[in-house]
């Protein structure tokens, strides 16, 4: 059943479905880059996938803000 709903996708979509990776060390940073790419996407956004990282070192918390972001791009 999910490989017929896959090919009915790609029947559907084609081969303009792409993906934009963004990751920042501060979620503010974040924010405002995808808030820019949205602004100048010429299609359609499907998902989108966020995720937070935390790492120790020492005494120090390193903090990976993350996201992906799945869309159609229009011709």
């Amino acid at each position: 059943m999910t490989y017929f709903v896959i090919y009915v996708w790609y029947l559907i979509v084609g081969d303009n479905m792409k993906v934009k990776l963004f990751d920042m060390e501060d979620e503010l940073d974040l924010e405002v880059a995808i808030n820019d790419f949205l602004d100048n996407i010429s299609g359609e956004v499907i998902d989108i996938k966020y995720q937070v990282g935390v790492g120790v070192f020492s005494e120090e918390q390193i903090f990976c803000f993350s996201a992906l972001i799945i869309y159609v791009e229009k011709k």
